[in-house]
Formats: C-alpha cells, sequence, structure tokens
C-alpha cells in the first residue's frame, strides 16, 4: 500500500479511504482533499492503471479548480481498479458497492469521470441520493452530452489567443484524446472557425492538414469505432499526435502526456488543458521559456465542475452554460494577465489565484486553528 502521508501538506488530503468489496469484486480509493469551501465534489474514474497518487492530484486538482472557480466545494476524486470497458451490468455493481462503501462519507459527492458516465451516477444516486451529472429524466443536467467542459474550453481557447495575437478563425487544431471533453471541445471550436487538423483517441490518430469534418469523426465516435476509421487523412501512432503542427493543442485525455521526454516535440503557440493534470510541471516551465501559453488544468476545463455544482443547486441549463461561459473567460484572463505582468508561469498565476480563496475559506474553519501547531501536516 503507498504511503498516502508523501502526499500531505497544509491543504490536505481531510481524508484517503481505500474500499475492498471482493463479492463485488471492487477495490477503489477515495480522496477528499480540502472541504474548507463546502463538500467535495469530484468525478469516480475507472481504469486498470491507476493509483493512490493519481487519485490525490485529481482531488487536489479539484480543489484548486473549485476554488478558483468559486464554487461552495473542496475537491474529492475516486479511483476504481477496473476495466472501463466492462458491461454495464458489471459496473452497476461496482457503483452501487461504491456508494454502499461510501454511504456515511457525506463530505463527498459523486461525479462522472473517465470510464463512468451519467448511468453510473443514477446507480449511486438510487442507493444514496448524493450524485451530480444525472441523465435528464433524473433531474439532471447531463454535463458530457451537452459539452460543458468543452464549452468551458472553447471561451478559455478565445481569451487566451488574444494573448498569442491569433485569430480562432483558421486557427489549426489538435485534440489528443477524442472522449466527451474533446469531440465536444473540438466541436464547439470548429463551429467558431478553428481547423481540426489532428485527433487521436486510445486506438490512435489521424491527421489530414486540409483539415478533418469534427461531425464525421463524432458520429464515427458515437457509433463505438475509432477516430483512425476515418477516410480522409493519414493514420498514424497515438503518440505521434504531438509532432502535428498546428497553433492550439488540447489535451483531453490522461495524465502526465506531455513530459521532460516529449515536451520538445510540440509545435503549437498554446496550449489548452482540457483534461487534468495533463502536462508536468517541468514542461510547463519549458514551454513558458519558449513563449508558448499553457492554460492551467484547473482553469479551462472548470465547465464540468461548474456544471455538475450547478445542477446540484437546481439550476437551469441555460444558466449554467451563461455561467461556465463568464467564469472560464474571466479567470483565463485574470491568469494571463498576472502571468505577463509577473513574468511568471500560468500555473503560478492560477494557484495564486485558487490558494488565496482556499486560505481565507481555511481562517473560518475551527480546524484551520491547529494549521499552525508543531507537527501539523
Amino acid at each position: 500500500m503507498e504511503n498516502v502521508f508523501q502526499f500531505a501538506d497544509e491543504l490536505g488530503p481531510s481524508k484517503v479511504i481505500h474500499v475492498y468489496e471482493p463479492s463485488a469484486g471492487l477495490k477503489a480509493v477515495l480522496v477528499v482533499d480540502n472541504v474548507a469551501m463546502g463538500p467535495s465534489i469530484g468525478g469516480v474514474r475507472m481504469a486498470l492503471d491507476v493509483s493512490t497518487e493519481e487519485c490525490f492530484r485529481l482531488a487536489r486538482s479539484m480543489t484548486l479548480k473549485n476554488a478558483a472557480a468559486s464554487l461552495p466545494h473542496g475537491g474529492g476524486k475516486v479511483v476504481v481498479f477496473s476495466d472501463p470497458n466492462i458491461p454495464m451490468e458489471k459496473k452497476a455493481v461496482l457503483m452501487r458497492a461504491l456508494a454502499s462503501s461510501l454511504r456515511e462519507i457525506n463530505e463527498y459527492i459523486f461525479g462522472p469521470d473517465m470510464g463512468t458516465n451519467e448511468d453510473c451516477m443514477v446507480y449511486i444516486k438510487d442507493e444514496i441520493g448524493r450524485a451530480v451529472g444525472l441523465p435528464r429524466e433524473f433531474g439532471g443536467i447531463p454535463l458530457d452530452e451537452i459539452g460543458a467542459t468543452g464549452w468551458g474550453v472553447l471561451h478559455s481557447t478565445e481569451v487566451a489567443l488574444e494573448f498569442c495575437d491569433l485569430k480562432l478563425e483558421g486557427a489549426r487544431l489538435v485534440v489528443q484524446g477524442f472522449g466527451a471533453v474533446g469531440k465536444n471541445a473540438a466541436r464547439f471550436l470548429s463551429n467558431r472557425g478553428a481547423i481540426l487538423v489532428g485527433v487521436s483517441d486510445s486506438c490512435g490518430a489521424i491527421h489530414n492538414p486540409e483539415g478533418l469534418d469534427v461531425d464525421a469523426l463524432i458520429a464515427l465516435k458515437d457509433s463505438g469505432k475509432s477516430v483512425i476509421e476515418y477516410p480522409a487523412g493519414d493514420r498514424i501512432d497515438c503518440d505521434c499526435i504531438i509532432d502535428i503542427d498546428c497553433d492550439i493543442w488540447i489535451p483531453a485525455a490522461r495524465p502526465d502526456v506531455i513530459n521532460e521526454d516529449n515536451v520538445h516535440r510540440l509545435k503549437t503557440k498554446l496550449i489548452v488543458e482540457g483534461a487534468n493534470i495533463p502536462i508536468t510541471l517541468c514542461a510547463e516551465r519549458y514551454l513558458h521559456e519558449k513563449g508558448v501559453i499553457c492554460v492551467p488544468d484547473f482553469i479551462a476545463n472548470a465547465g464540468g465542475v461548474i456544471c455538475a455544482a450547478m445542477e446540484f443547486q437546481r439550476a437551469s441549463e441555460c444558466t449554467v452554460f451563461q455561467v461556465i461561459e463568464e467564469k472560464l473567460r474571466n479567470n483565463t484572463r485574470l491568469v494571463l494577465t498576472e502571468s505577463v505582468s509577473k513574468q511568471v508561469l500560468p500555473r503560478e498565476a492560477a494557484m495564486n489565484l485558487a490558494l488565496q480563496r482556499i486560505r481565507k475559506a481555511m481562517s473560518y474553519r475551527r480546524w484551520s486553528l491547529f494549521s499552525s501547531a508543531p507537527g501539523f501536516i
């Protein structure tokens, strides 16, 4: 078992819970990071290669994301050790067992993430009544269906382009990871004039410098096929998506896809992080030194959690789109303006924004009185 205390700092985590339910075949980890601003909210990620460390890093990202978006929630995350491609009836068993095991952890609100969806949230809702990202039939706002995260990526990108002296019309776009976030980001950006020239999924990538038909690619994915079956482009390996020359590069898949070993291969002017923790800090520093603007994950992809939090508050879908647009445009401009004026990484500017709000909230919490005690972690 990993030493969870190696991840602890002044912010958290508040709780780390390992869940094992052999009768259901469930192995999972919950990290409740920081709840100073309110109960934590975050997705349930399902994959075979997840870890406690990844769960903590994702929970921390949610803490920062919720704070930067001024939501009344802290950060949390669940990782489930399982194949995300198992039949839905088996997922239902896992989700019900997970919810039942964490029934008493009221400071965590379940949401969908990679490997889980709105149907999974219904099973959790049915068990314990505490989930967001539900289908419309159950009073939810299905964030993946409406493209809430992609909608936020669009507006973050539009603002960031102002700092690159580029226009969205005619900008060459590459999307790494064509799942719920990637395909909706591509759809919204192409509708505003961007030209998608490269896209990848777990099976491979497709490249066409003349442009790809976004609607046709989405239809392929919705039918259960890979983007590599798109007929009008060059098939390349997944990893080669990094090498495509473009203006905007959007990572929308797994953590650490850009790192010290491959960051030098990127040929872009702007990166907008649609995925959580997709680029290592050293790689972001390298990009900054090369003049490439990198909008941090917890700023750029906050649309999904804003949607989830507003669903929890019974807001309307129309209001959700308006609030995502307002918050993402405002926060992206704040972060990039500070980055330019103080000559710091955009991530550092974003951290300053989020931490200021978290520490303010912590100062009102009774348990924060102990934060200066000797030996406190």
